[in-house]
Formats: structure tokens, sequence, C-alpha cells
């Protein structure tokens, strides 16, 4: 399970432009527990693409 669409390219904040994540939360991805992992997809993630607009 991972929020890439494969638009792997850092912004000028440091963030995913495809899938909003940090680089340390993408580096960090797999050794995340699959509650982690939801919890960015449902919450953390949908609220920073809110932010954009």
């Amino acid at each position: 399970m991972t929020p890439c669409i494969g638009v792997c390219e850092l912004g000028p904040v440091g963030n995913c432009e495809g899938c909003l994540r940090s680089g340390n939360e993408i580096a960090g991805w797999a050794l995340m527990t699959d509650e982690q992992r939801t919890w960015y997809m449902e919450e953390e993630l949908p609220r920073r693409e809110a932010k954009l607009g």
C-alpha cells in the first residue's frame, strides 16, 4: 500500500509533487506499520492536498 502515483519529483518545500510525502516519509515508508501508512493515506495526505486548493 503506497500513495505513489509515479510522479516522483520533490517540490520547493521538499514534498513529492505526486504523493505529497516528504523525502523522510518516502524513505521511511517501508519501516512504518500498516496503521501508520493507513493514517498517512486516509488523514494526513488528504489534508495536505486540501491545503493546496
